[in-house]
């Protein structure tokens, strides 16, 4: 008879790898080293191939074909880092998940640290910057104003300065592989989940090698996700400028009205276009957020599946996750 505790690695660590391959064999030695030191050979590592154009899967493969703890997924296309760690979440068995990037810029060493936390009655220990090192002032900056208007506009406590690095336990983990988010914002679910979660300060370091994957334009889609995910404050925020430029424009008539009772001649062309650039702007504005949440609904509305896996190595066969589940 097959003991069910020895079908169940006690960790799983998943990360999602794009445009990787010159730090692949780095980052598997040390996530071997790291994952030995804690769990013997009660472990499993999972790579996920996230559509990558250079030889991330091809060294990815290799590895896995030698080490049977190693399992590689390669996803159809590029569907995203938030769909690709989704797609490991999904396949990985461990009862603790820890979730790294492939950039090295978490430390997977810190992983004995985080299971101490874990082992102390902790269900998420999510690592929180303290410094920052090889990342531009404004790369920085901007991450620093993302994550606080984030808390401003969510009802949710998101922790500052914390990304996907994080070990969680596995029923944690079941909760966040239930939602069906297509736009998925995974450390905004992981919070939504609760249960106790403690943060773990530690410093970022830079990339073990390449150039981060997230230019200007990505890091503004991924803001948009998080935002239109857990927060319905900017729908708010158009009807509390729609409230505002209405008592503006009934001030206005006032104005007008009184002029045309004491007939004076009112010039009217500059500050009457300049009214009329300021409410269209506050329409296309309050347009543009609505429609950003129904495309978001329409989306949804499709139900399609969340990721697709093209091949796997020493994992098992499995479908995609059933949105209406």
């Amino acid at each position: 008879m097959i003991d069910p505790k020895k079908m169940h690695p006690a960790v799983s660590v998943v990360c999602p790898c794009f445009n990787e391959e010159e730090s692949i064999n780095e980052l598997y030695r040390r996530l071997t080293d790291a994952c030995a030191s804690v769990a013997s050979d009660s472990y499993e590592i999972i790579l996920v191939n996230d559509g990558s154009k250079d030889l991330t899967w091809e060294r990815m493969s290799a590895l896995a074909l030698a080490d049977r703890k190693l399992v590689a997924i390669n996803l159809s296309r590029n569907h995203g880092h938030q769909l690709a760690l989704s797609a490991g979440l999904h396949v990985c068995k461990g009862e603790r998940i820890f979730i790294l990037d492939g950039d090295l810029q978490d430390p997977p060493e810190l992983l004995p640290q985080m299971m101490a936390r874990m082992d102390a009655g902790a269900d998420v220990v999510y690592g929180q910057r303290r410094k920052r090192e090889g990342e531009t002032v404004f790369k920085k900056a901007s991450s620093k104003i993302f994550y606080r208007m984030l808390a401003h506009l969510t009802e949710m406590a998101i922790p500052l300065d914390a990304g996907d690095f994080r070990l969680m336990s596995r029923r944690a983990l079941n909760v966040v592989n239930n939602m069906p988010e297509q736009n998925r914002f995974v450390r905004g679910m992981i919070s939504w989940v609760g249960f106790r979660q403690e943060p773990f300060l530690y410093d970022r370091a830079p990339r073990f090698a390449g150039l981060s994957k997230y230019p200007f334009a990505r890091m503004v889609g991924f803001a948009v996700d998080a935002i239109t995910s857990f927060s319905v404050r900017p729908l708010r925020l158009a009807s509390y400028l729609g409230l505002i430029f209405g008592v503006l424009g009934l001030l206005t008539l006032g104005y007008v009205f009184n002029s045309w009772f004491q007939g004076q001649t009112i010039q009217g062309w500059t500050s009457l276009i300049a009214v009329i650039l300021v409410l269209g702007s506050c329409q296309l504005l309050v347009a543009g957020i609505t429609g950003e949440y129904i495309g978001r609904m329409y989306l949804e509305a499709k139900r399609r599946p969340l990721f697709i896996i093209q091949d796997i190595i020493n994992g098992p066969v499995i479908f995609p996750p059933d949105p209406d589940r």
